[in-house]
């Protein structure tokens, strides 16, 4: 038996699964944690892939190791490959003047999503070199490269330290998905686009070689993916789906033949870990929603469903805006949460946990119909990630989102999707493995389009501050 592993370095924590290279069974699996926070020193990643590759019993015997990581965080490092400064992660909002000066700096959205395929927001990688170079000079001028999340990771992997006995810099390999996410790379071409760092950061560093998918990097480790690249490829996704993962961000997403340049900077035009495109909507708030409602409550998320499920579709007009980190899908960094229609009646826990669990998925199904409206094809949405384990969510997921919901059998698919790109790149094939089909559940359910008019009506009072 070939062994591979996949690891998920996720905003909260590190996942290693060790699974067979051929059918993909599950070996053995472990995890560690991650420190809270929108900014992390890097050796708390590398830490924590330490402890989680131990619970999974080691990585000695497998053929391939790849990493797939949270998008977007900047890693600057030093000429000496030192790490420069904590990174900033891709829930950072402080960057929001800066995206909002770049894109006028450009001549507005329309060319940025010609150039990249995004038009810049407080999340982009660009955005935060350029509130470094305003806000920490001499952290910038110190900056002699930028990378990734996974991209670090990956280099700390095959040998890669900060010191004169770390590898060069000119070591880092990134992949077409993550880097997609930069604001300074272009999937409709293929390159960096030098003259965009240039603009924000007043200078180009070194920047990680983009490899092929199936690609490995000192013999031993795949290229890597952004987490929701990697989670298509754990799903096996197919032309036709819609991904919606709820996890801490909540995202939608589909596989695509072509680049995505939306003007609007709603979809962001990445590239897939396939060799193909993945337009994806991003929100700040997700499963969090669900936490944080539950501890306002004073219940666990358990009692937050049966709650949810007890009160009527709509809440009785109870509508909750979930924008309580911001929002990067409506781009408005400092908004809040906000709660509309409360009265006496309203003023229930059942009321709010419905309103809640009802307020996440409409910030959803928004990013869905935003998919459609460039013309991805939808025949099934497929649900994933935390938030998806909640009975409410599931249950209430086909009648806001006007279909039916598949609920992929509970895993770890980042790290399965990291899992399946070691495979593949072991094999030699020019696809994936295709491994078994998912075992999953079909939710149904009549549709309430009421629920999500009342929450765009009440969306639409929620402005920046």
């Amino acid at each position: 038996m070939t062994l591979v592993a996949g690891v998920d370095s996720s905003t909260q924590s590190c996942k290693v699964v060790v699974r067979d290279a051929e059918s993909g069974a599950l070996v053995r699996e472990g995890r560690a944690a991650h420190p809270a926070g929108t900014e992390v020193d890097p050796a708390a990643w590398w830490d924590a892939l330490q402890e989680a590759a131990a619970a999974a019993g080691g990585l000695d015997d497998v053929a391939a190791v790849s990493v797939a990581a949270q998008q977007h965080g900047m890693v600057c490092l030093d000429s000496s490959g030192e790490v420069v400064r904590p990174a900033l992660l891709w829930n950072d909002t402080r960057s929001a003047g800066a995206a909002a000066d770049l894109v006028e700096e450009l001549g507005g959205p329309a060319k940025w999503a010609e150039a990249v395929g995004n038009v810049p927001v407080a999340s982009l990688t660009v955005t935060k070199l350029r509130w470094l170079a305003r806000n920490e000079p001499a952290n910038a001028d110190r900056t002699a490269a930028v990378c990734l999340p996974h991209d670090w990771l990956t280099w700390r992997l095959a040998g890669g330290s900060g010191g004169s006995g770390g590898s060069s810099l000119e070591a880092l390999t990134t992949d077409r998905s993550d880097v997609s996410g930069t604001g300074y790379w272009s999937p409709s071409t293929e390159d960096y686009r030098p003259e965009l760092l240039e603009l924000a950061f007043g200078k180009v560093p070194v920047l990680p070689s983009v490899l092929g998918p199936a690609e490995l990097v000192a013999g031993r480790f795949g290229v890597g993916a952004g987490d929701n690249a990697s989670a298509a490829l754990g799903v096996q996704a197919r032309p036709g789906d819609v991904v919606v993962s709820i996890g801490t961000s909540g995202t939608a997403f589909a596989r695509a033949l072509a680049p995505v340049a939306d003007g609007s900077g709603t979809v962001n035009g990445f590239a897939d870990a396939e060799g193909g495109y993945l337009p994806l909507v991003c929100t700040l708030n997700a499963s969090r929603v669900l936490d944080a409602t539950a501890a306002l409550l004073g219940v666990g998320l358990d009692e937050l469903s049966r709650l949810a499920l007890s009160a009527p579709a709509g809440a009785d007009g109870l509508v909750l805006v979930p924008y309580l980190e911001g929002e990067r899908t409506p781009n408005k960094p400092d908004s809040t949460g906000a709660v509309h229609g409360l009265r006496l009646d309203t003023a229930t826990p059942a009321h709010l946990a419905r309103a809640a669990v009802e307020g996440l998925l409409c910030s959803l199904a928004d990013a869905i119909d935003a998919l459609k409206e460039l013309g991805t094809p939808v025949e099934r949405v497929l649900l994933i990630g935390g938030g998806a384990q909640s009975e409410a969510v599931r249950a209430l997921a086909p009648a806001v989102f006007g279909c039916p919901v598949v609920l992929p059998a509970t895993s770890e698919y980042v790290a399965d999707g990291a899992a399946r790109q070691a495979a593949w790149a072991v094999s030699g094939a020019a696809e994936p493995p295709h491994w078994s089909e998912l075992t999953s559940t079909l939710f149904e359910a009549d549709p309430t389009p009421w629920v999500r008019e009342r929450y765009a009506a009440a969306r639409e009072l929620t402005v920046a501050k």
